[in-house]
């Protein structure tokens, strides 16, 4: 019900915008106008006079259809509360268990995933019922971090603990990523595999991967501390496994953890930050790029785009440079063109930090390999290795692998292979 309430509320707030964008390419459009005959006087004040009129009868369809949309929308509201209590009955009679688990809810999370990805900011402003809310997932559903909860979720439980964070636009099923070619099953993954091998206990987070790499570092360290607090027996280590933007949330956690001196980080042993752009990612820097080049031009053919493009999350810009805490980017203008504010963070004391990198080629070192990566994320940023020595991460460890793609990467058997050697007290 949240879902299809918050797909109601974003059909009207698209509306909206849409009217905005309109309102604006008509603004920009007259002013170009004016600006032209403006040259040649009198023809100037005559095309303002028009221009104006033009400008005041629009105005008044531009505020008719606002308030349609909303007319509409409030009648909209007026019929779900009617409905609700039905609907809520009707839920409470329908044990959650019973619900399945198919294809098309793991498209609708899909879905969700990558809306929240490219809008997730607006939609937490506008308490959109699709903004995700960060929480553990197991089989899809959210499992409640209380004592009880867990005890049923987690049977097994052990004291070990590995908490997986996904990347960008995607949700804790993208573990499973090309499982059935990979691993000949298709509910293998990473956590799966070190539960069989080593008796670690899988946890998977899904969050709004629109918000800021920082609030959503806040936001992991605050629910790594209430799992610690509601876990059904005692947490020895707890390792942090980060695919994508993941890598950079899991060294964003572990920094605000340590810095609020939370009881986790004590058992924090291992970082593991796959295929991470810890420098950067090429494809947000094109897009802030091209976004600036457009808004350069005073033409309404570019300035709309512009918005359009801009209009892009604040977490897809904090991939820009690698962005994991406030400093990096409050106060500072988001689309500055190509503006690197990345501050370098320490380590947390007592634990090991690991960086997977991957190439298209299956030779790393080759000049391709080199310039496209794992074809999101260059070698030298997911590996940390910044040009000046000063500004690199210092990473403990790190594999690089051939003939990977950025995807692939967060359920290949190869990246497991080291990911199992590195918790087993290898190299």
């Amino acid at each position: 019900m949240r879902r299809l309430l918050g797909l109601k509320d974003l059909v009207h707030d698209a509306i909206d915008k849409t009217t905005e964008l309109v309102e604006q390419t008509h603004a920009a459009t007259g002013r170009r106008v004016v600006n032209m005959l403006s040259i040649v006087e009198p023809l100037g004040d005559a095309a303002r006079a028009v221009v104006g009129a033009q400008r005041t009868a629009a105005a008044a369809v531009y505020a008719t259809i606002r308030a349609t949309n909303r007319g509409v929308q409030t009648l909209a509201d007026a019929g779900v509360a009617l409905a609700a209590p039905v609907a809520a009955e009707r839920t409470r009679a329908t044990p959650v268990e019973s619900t399945p688990r198919g294809t098309l809810s793991r498209w609708v999370d899909a879905a969700q995933g990558a809306l929240n990805a490219m809008h997730g900011d607006f939609l937490r402003a506008r308490d959109n019922g699709l903004a995700i809310r960060m929480g553990v997932r197991q089989d899809g559903r959210t499992v409640r971090l209380s004592r009880a909860s867990l005890a049923r979720a987690f049977p097994d439980a052990t004291g070990r603990v590995a908490v997986f964070v996904h990347g960008l636009g995607c949700t804790e099923w993208e573990w499973r990523f090309r499982a059935e070619a990979l691993h000949g099953d298709p509910d293998v993954s990473f956590g799966t595999m070190l539960a069989r091998d080593l008796g670690i206990t899988p946890l998977y987070v899904r969050y709004n991967t629109g918000l800021h790499v920082s609030e959503n570092g806040r936001a992991l360290s605050d629910l790594l501390g209430e799992l610690v607090a509601a876990y059904p027996r005692r947490i020895d280590e707890i390792v942090l496994v980060g695919h994508s933007m993941g890598g950079l949330v899991a060294r964003s956690a572990a920094h605000y953890g340590a810095d609020r001196g939370a009881a986790w980080v004590d058992r924090l042993g291992h970082v593991i930050c796959i295929g991470a752009p810890n420098l950067g990612a090429p494809l947000e820097k094109g897009a802030n790029l091209l976004a600036s080049a457009l808004r350069a031009l005073d033409t309404a053919a570019t300035q709309v785009p512009a918005a359009i493009l801009n209009a892009r999350s604040a977490g897809i810009k904090d991939l820009r440079f690698g962005y994991v805490v406030d400093e990096d980017w409050r106060g500072k203008d988001p689309d500055a063109r190509l503006e690197d504010n990345r501050r370098d963070i320490p380590f947390v004391d007592g634990a090991t930090y690991y960086f997977v990198a991957a190439s298209l080629t299956r030779d790393p070192d080759h000049p391709l390999g080199q310039l496209l990566g794992d074809a999101l994320v260059r070698l030298p940023s997911a590996a940390g290795r910044a040009p000046q020595p000063a500004r690199r991460i210092p990473f403990h460890l790190g594999r690089t692998f051939g003939g990977i793609g950025h995807l692939t990467l967060q359920n290949h058997p190869d990246v497991y292979a080291a990911i199992r050697a590195w918790l087993s007290g290898g190299d």
